[in-house]
């Protein structure tokens, strides 16, 4: 079985692999791509992972994630800083260990309204803030911090951000290798300004980033994890995938799915499936030999 040259299998989507079963299972589904979260790495040790990520023969798509950092100034902001400047690091160390054309893409999610506060423009400020003081950081180590706007319906508790336009407003400020943006169809599909913004996206070269799943009614009882399989919901892969191509990103597009049943399921059932899934909705409208080698 071979997977689309391009489909990442975010780690997400197989939650309860450890770091070697999630490489162990993309590989042999075929996928040449994986998304990484912080947490499995964690639990090996950066080296380590590095060196299990690197006999495993993947590109790495991205590290999920760095970002909560809404915070007013005070002990917990600057602990937040500190986490983000660790974030950098490791997303540079694993993506070196990928193979070749891997990204040194750090996922960030802004965080929600701080506790007691009603401030939410404040709070979005706070965003601009802290990738100013990270810049410098994740410049020197060549890696791109990937603003992700989330759905409103999470804007209280974990992204301030919740358009495309509003991430690229605090990306632009940066050099675009420095600060990008994720383009995921779960939290932006229902923009009515989506397709523009990904224009404007690629006109600027900042997608950083392209994440599929799909978005089906009625909403799980804990809405964080209402993911579904590309194509089985509403979302219009093809409009979206056309946009995100025309805006000149040919980097590996990754799906990230939280959704208990899913996460229940055989890890092996769950590659295969979304790699059919992929081919069904998303693959049709790629170019057919653009794999990013950056």
């Amino acid at each position: 079985m071979n997977a689309h040259p391009r489909l990442s299998l975010n780690q997400a989507t197989i939650k309860y692999a450890s770091l070697d079963e999630a490489l162990r299972v993309t590989v042999e589904a075929g996928y040449r791509s994986i998304g990484l979260w912080r947490e499995p790495v964690a639990d090996l040790g950066l080296d380590e992972a590095a060196r299990r990520v690197a006999d495993s023969g993947l590109r790495v798509s991205s590290l999920c994630r760095g970002g909560f950092f809404t915070l007013p100034e005070g002990v917990e902001r600057r602990a937040a800083i500190d986490e983000n400047r660790r974030a950098i690091d490791e997303t540079a160390t694993l993506a070196a260990a990928g193979a070749s054309g891997s990204a040194a893409v750090l996922v960030l999610v802004a965080g929600g309204i701080p506790a007691g506060s009603t401030d939410l423009v404040g709070a979005r400020a706070r965003v601009g803030d802290a990738l100013a003081e990270l810049v410098p950081h994740a410049a020197s180590a060549g890696v791109t911090l990937a603003i992700e706007p989330l759905h409103p319906m999470y804007a209280a508790d974990r992204a301030v951000v919740s358009t495309l336009g509003q991430a690229l407003d605090l990306a632009e400020p940066f050099d675009a290798s420095a600060v990008g943006v994720v383009v995921d169809t779960f939290h932006i599909w229902w923009d009515p300004e989506v397709f523009e913004q990904i224009a404007r996206a690629g006109a600027s070269g900042r997608i950083a980033s392209y994440q599929v799943c799909d978005w089906q009614t009625p909403l799980a009882a804990d809405v964080l994890l209402s993911r579904h399989y590309p194509g089985d919901g509403v979302i219009d892969f093809a409009g979206f995938t056309r946009a995100v191509e025309a805006a000149g990103y040919r980097g590996d597009i990754e799906v990230e799915i939280f959704n208990q049943a899913i996460w229940d399921a055989p890890w092996r059932e769950v590659a295969a499936r979304t790699a059919m899934a992929f081919d069904a909705v998303v693959a049709a409208e790629l170019d057919p030999v653009a794999v990013s080698t950056t």
